[in-house]
């Protein structure tokens, strides 16, 4: 028996009999993909799994009255027997309005996106392996307007040293959102995301045994968390903020009437002063979500803007996903961070897409599809199609995956505990 596959028994047994007389849930997959790997969405919004082969995932979850517990583990990380964590992470509650999240996760922002059918998150979606981050987060209720709250988080994550860092870099993180909420039937959400790569040593900037090493005291933190300007770099007639720095306005709207659902929301992505004052016009992530307009099914349906984003140079010129400074840009692990669809490759794409998500209840079966098509230039429709029965505590699982010349098959097999 491989001796990898040997520690993954060992540490699956640990954590069974650690909880054994607790209440707790871990569900094992066991999934086979077709043997031609390069299909849009089998690697995109795929958590950053590699799926050139057959594949076991392990997720272990347990909650008790204020914290939560949750470890992935997979050899679909590696590309190989290897065994590694996904998405895990502990989250204590000291309150009601206030907890702390420590481990490999994604976000505490824009909790209204259905991850499994949309496009990806403008700023992090599951397309990328989880970042090692620490957060908190808390909630803010007025007493005079009881239908108002503001939510607000801050965390500090931490990239991987590579060809582009010698010394990896921080990630800064912080949101705010106002929330109105009537009747608990309509609730309206503004929110600002503010991202930033900071400190680290990058080779760009020197050798790889000389490398720019990048400012990381605590002024300099308080520089990057107000976007303040770093050093003057030689050559260029001004300062720029310290950091690579990102983010969204992001706005939401959800009507909830008998068992019907709408939301509404749109994510508008900034890089500098300029698109944060709307100069980038309307890019970003537009999308319309109904549940249950027809029975026991979700309707999707984005359109995704990069065009404006280099529309008045140099006011108005940004390179999507990428830093000059920071040149592996909003990726981690070589996986874009964010919407896949923006700047996938070296040279920069403009996008206009459109993409659709269903998901439909069938008895015992749910139905999967999600299907994407650029509408600014000649292009294929990327889609999936997948189909779950389940029988009792178990589930098979089968997909179909293609672009219009070719698809590919895979099936799978899980068990919930």
């Amino acid at each position: 028996m491989n001796k990898n596959f040997k520690k993954f028994i060992m540490i699956i047994l640990c954590i069974v009999d650690v909880v054994s007389s607790q209440e707790y849930n871990y569900k094992i997959d066991i999934l086979s993909h077709p043997s031609n790997s390069d299909y849009w969405w089998l690697t995109r919004n795929n958590k950053g799994m590699n799926t050139n082969n057959h594949n076991i995932n392990f997720d272990w979850s347990y909650q008790n009255k204020s914290t939560n517990y949750k470890i992935t583990l997979s050899n679909s990380f590696s590309g190989d027997s290897n065994f590694n964590f996904g998405e895990s992470f502990i989250k204590h509650s000291f309150s009601n309005s206030l907890f702390l999240r420590v481990g490999k996760y994604y976000r505490d922002f824009s909790l209204y996106l259905n991850d499994d059918l949309s496009s990806g998150s403008m700023l992090v979606s599951h397309n990328a392996q989880a970042l090692p981050k620490i957060g908190l987060v808390g909630t803010f209720k007025t007493k005079k307007r009881e239908d108002i709250s503001f939510v607000w988080g801050i965390s500090h994550g931490v990239f991987k040293r590579n060809e582009y860092y010698s010394d990896a870099p921080f990630l800064h993180e912080k949101f705010l959102y106002l929330n109105i909420i009537k009747n608990n039937f309509h609730s309206l959400s503004i929110g600002f995301v503010h991202e930033a790569i900071w400190a680290g040593s990058t080779t760009e900037l020197g050798s790889f045994n000389n490398p720019g090493d990048q400012p990381d005291s605590f002024k300099d933190f308080l520089k990057v968390f107000i976007s303040s300007d770093g050093p003057l770099i030689e050559g260029e007639s001004h300062a720029n903020a310290l950091g690579a720095h990102n983010g969204i306005w992001d706005f939401n709207y959800i009507k909830k009437h008998n068992n019907k659902e709408l939301k509404l929301y749109y994510q508008h992505y900034f890089e500098d002063t300029s698109s944060l004052r709307f100069a980038n016009k309307t890019d970003g992530l537009w999308g319309i979500e109904l549940t249950n307009y027809l029975p026991k099914t979700t309707l999707l349906i984005e359109y995704l803007d990069t065009s404006h984003c280099c529309i008045n140079p140099p006011y108005q010129s940004d390179n999507y996903y990428w830093n000059y400074q920071y040149r592996d840009g909003w990726k981690y692990k070589n996986m874009i961070m964010g919407n896949p669809f923006v700047n996938n490759e070296k040279a920069y794409d403009e996008v206009r897409l459109f993409h659709l998500g269903i998901s439909s209840h069938i008895r015992k079966s749910i139905l999967h599809f999600k299907a994407s098509r650029k509408t600014n230039k000649t292009d294929i429709t990327r889609y999936k199609l997948s189909f779950d029965r389940k029988i009792n505590k178990a589930s098979v699982y089968i997909y179909i995956v293609g672009n219009e010349q070719d698809s590919g098959f895979g099936m799978g097999l899980s068990y919930v505990f």
